[in-house]
Formats: C-alpha cells, structure tokens, sequence
C-alpha cells in the first residue's frame, strides 16, 4: 500500500487527487498540507478522515510518496524538506518553473525519485510522441501551438504546451531562446520558417484544450488533446505515485512510468 500526502487539497487538482485516491485501496492517505496562514487550515476532509495540516515535519516517519500541484515556491520548499528524509518521493505537476528552478529539482533529485511532468494525462504523453514523429516528418512545415486553459490558471502559456514545443524543438534542433514566438502583435513581418508560435487562451472554465498545427501549401495537420475534467491528470498522478514509490532517486517523466 502506498501512504500518500497531498499538497494543495483546497485547490483544483489537490482535491480531485484525493478524491480518487480515497476509492484506491491501494492508497493509504496520511495527510493533506496547505500553507501556514489558509483558510481550510483544520478543516477535516474524506468523511472527516483527514484533517488539512501545515506542519509537513509531522509525517516524516510515514516516508510517503507527495503529489505536488501547488506553485514553483511552494514546491521548492517542499522538495526541499523532503530532499532530506529517508524512503520520500514525489510526483510534481506543479508548472511555471524557471529553467534555473528546474535545475534545483534535478539536484534534489540526487537525494530522492521525482517524477516531474506537465500534464500527468496518458493522452497528452502520447501526444507528445506524435508530435515528435509529425515534427521529424513535416519539419519543413509551418508549426503553431494553441493552448487554452481556465481563467484562474495562472503561468502561461501552459507547462504542456511548452513540453510539446520542447519535442519539436529537440526534434528540428531549433533554439528555444530564438525560435520560439509567443502570440504576435503589429506589424511584425512575415513568418520565418523557424519559427515555433505558442499562443494561450484563458476563458471559462476549460479544463485544458492542446492543439499542434503543421501547416504548409494545400493542406495542414491538426493534433489535438482535449481534456474535458480533471479526472484524466488525477488518475496519471496516482499511476505516477505508486510506480515512483518504489524507484531509485533520479528525476523521471511520465513517460518513464508509461514504459512501467
């Protein structure tokens, strides 16, 4: 059985976790962390099973397995904490990390396993080796990324579009730093073949909607994950949380516990 602590239970994804995770026998949840100063703090959650916490300190002896969706500080500071305890790991879908952050992750990851996506959903992991393919194939194509997400959500454009960018990239040996072209705005000339255009949209309540276009003369290739509730990021956080649990310290993708 895995133990199993939640960061962020008040918010979208941190509920949704702990929801599915209560119907998995084969999850035991020890405990739900919020900042020090929110709201819920006390509050009893799951039938009044668990009780939402700030004091992480208190469940060092359970060595559980964390899921993270909170915010690039928060999870630092958590990691950070959690670096130095025996038998910790966790599964990150926090997104909106700086590359010098990312790097931060990779060296507490010397001390424990973390797995680290941006979308932890099998659909969109498998789209992400589509447009590799389609990128090796079409490379010479125009090449545009549309991202569209719910109002609340704060970094943009999202962790997901930048990981399918990062595909292509790496596949077309193109230059993040120069190539990369996030929405346009007046005159700015015509479109170099390089380019790689990223745009979001924040509306509603969309749960998250990923489109890849590969467009030349006479036809364009549409590749599109649309996700329609949270349940599908839950579900591959859970998947992610048990395989991790039983990993070797090291920084892991969710294609890395796809491949089992």
């Amino acid at each position: 059985m895995t133990k199993l602590l939640v960061f962020g239970p008040a918010g979208r994804m941190g509920g949704k976790i702990l929801e599915l995770a209560s119907q998995d026998k084969d999850f035991d949840i020890v405990g739900a962390v919020e900042s020090h100063d929110h709201r819920t703090l006390g509050m009893k959650i799951l039938d009044g099973k668990v009780a939402i916490s700030s004091d992480l300190s208190a469940f060092k002896k359970a060595a559980p397995v964390v899921i993270d969706f909170t915010s690039p500080q928060a999870t630092l500071a958590h990691l950070g904490i959690l670096s130095s305890w025996d038998r910790a790991a966790a599964v990150i879908g926090t997104t909106g990390f700086t590359d010098k952050e990312k790097d931060q992750i990779k060296r507490f990851a010397a001390d424990m396993p973390i797995v680290m996506s941006p979308n932890m959903s099998r659909g969109v992991n498998l789209l992400l080796k589509l447009v590799r393919d389609a990128a090796r194939k079409l490379g010479d194509y125009d090449i545009e990324i549309i991202e569209a997400h719910h109002n609340q959500k704060k970094d943009a454009p999202s962790g997901t579009a930048l990981g399918l960018a990062a595909e292509i990239a790496d596949e077309l040996k193109r230059n993040p730093k120069t190539d990369y072209v996030y929405g346009r705005e007046g005159n700015t000339g015509a479109r170099t073949k390089k380019e790689i255009g990223i745009h979001a949209v924040r509306a509603g309540d969309i749960v998250g909607d990923h489109t890849v276009i590969f467009a030349t003369g006479g036809e364009r290739l549409e590749l599109k994950h649309i996700a329609t509730s949270r349940d599908a990021f839950a579900a591959g956080a859970l998947h992610a949380a048990k395989w991790v649990s039983a990993q070797k310290p090291g920084l892991y993708t969710m294609q890395d516990v796809l491949k089992g």
